[in-house]
């Protein structure tokens, strides 16, 4: 293998597979990014078993070849190296890889390419196109509210169903549930639904590039494999066996207030009583008075700790409903408003003993259901 290329397309290159680099591997393979020339490009990858992350790098190719070497070391290399051209030489007998870039030369031990393990192919015929800025909002604005513990493997992901053009992504940790649905430009004839590692998600929204037009999605036969194409960018990730549990139940009918506020406005106030909150497992109390006509209506955020103290918020609501107090998880709260770009928010209640929903006014493909915290009089 011989082949140059540019210092800062490399190292953008490394950066993008670096995290599917297994760090804990018994397989010392696991451990290196793979370097192979492809059709007059440079191919990297990396794995951990989970997830597989492809990027190709424009470079001039001289002699064909392939090689892995240590993922750390190269990047390493590579972040200190001038921005100036790369060349890479391989030696095949000793399997080392050679570096150069003006006037710094290294020598990197690498294992014979043999011992990667295979990256499936993405169906370039059978595949369902979503827009990529889209897919990126979608992902953000679901993945976060799945579970982090492996208790239950299916809630560590985000059940994703296909429905001739129409795309619905769920997650939900049993505390919190967010859906999100979207029209799509493919058209699916047979509805199906997977279970996407939310991990592997979050992945593909950061390998997105800002200027991708579509991600393209493919699933090879029998391998319980889901594969993401973003033309110069290839994820494939494992999908997780079982069943998503039934969510629609849980979203709620009906409601007996609705409280419009400013979604910058609540989520400076659920940030300041995040903060006496955090001792008393982020427990706050959320106030609505529909006001009359002369007091006009509002919303009052409020967190006590028994260490530091407490903190009241109030701000400016439009109330449509009866009163209501009810307790969330405020750390909660300000996730889901941390993810919601409109300028307006509406929280809907029914009873302090049931869920309250959070929807962006104007935009009726969202919505976020948050379990009540129960709180002592």
């Amino acid at each position: 293998m011989k082949v140059s290329c540019l210092q800062e397309n490399l190292a953008k290159g490394l950066s993008i597979v670096g995290r599917a680099v297994s760090t804990r591997s018994t397989l010392p393979v696991l451990g290196n990014v793979l370097l192979a020339t492809d059709n007059g490009r440079l191919k990297l990858s990396a794995t951990n078993l989970e997830i597989v992350i492809t990027c190709w790098v424009g470079a001039k190719v001289e002699e064909e070849g392939a090689i892995t070497v240590p993922a750390r070391t190269l990047n390493d290399l590579v972040s200190t190296l001038p921005q100036d051209r790369v060349d890479l030489i391989l030696n095949e007998t000793t399997q080392t890889l050679h570096v150069s870039c003006l006037r710094t030369q290294a020598n990197i031990k690498g294992i014979d390419a043999q011992e990667f393990p295979l990256v499936p192919e993405p169906d370039r015929e059978d595949r369902i196109r979503v827009e990529a800025a889209v897919f990126k909002q979608m992902i953000s604005q679901v993945a976060f509210a799945a579970a982090v513990d492996d208790a239950r493997p299916t809630l560590t992901g985000v059940s994703t169903s296909f429905t001739g053009s129409d795309l619905t992504m769920a997650a939900t940790d049993g505390f919190r549930l967010s859906v999100r649905s979207a029209h799509i430009p493919s058209f699916v004839e047979k509805a199906f639904t997977v279970i996407i590692p939310a991990r592997a998600l979050h992945e593909v929204a950061r390998v997105t590039s800002d200027d991708a037009e579509a991600v393209y999605i493919s699933l090879p036969e029998g391998r319980n494999q889901i594969i993401f194409d973003m033309d110069s960018v290839l994820l494939v990730s494992q999908l997780i066996d079982g069943s998503f549990p039934d969510y629609t139940p849980i979203i709620p009918k009906k409601r007996h207030t609705r409280t419009v506020l400013s979604t910058a406005d609540f989520r400076k106030a659920c940030k300041t009583a995040d903060i006496f909150a955090r001792e008393s497992s982020h427990t706050a109390r959320v106030s609505v008075e529909p006001g009359d006509e002369i007091t006009p209506s509002f919303a009052t955020i409020a967190a006590t700790s028994t260490e530091t103290g407490n903190n009241v918020a109030q701000i400016d609501a439009n109330v449509d409903g009866d009163p209501i107090e009810i307790a969330f998880n405020v750390k909660y709260m300000t996730d889901v408003l941390n993810i919601i770009d409109t300028p307006q928010v509406a929280l809907e209640t029914t009873t302090a003993m049931e869920p309250g929903v959070i929807k962006p006014v104007g935009d009726n493909d969202f919505v976020h259901i948050i379990m009540p915290m129960h709180f002592g009089r």
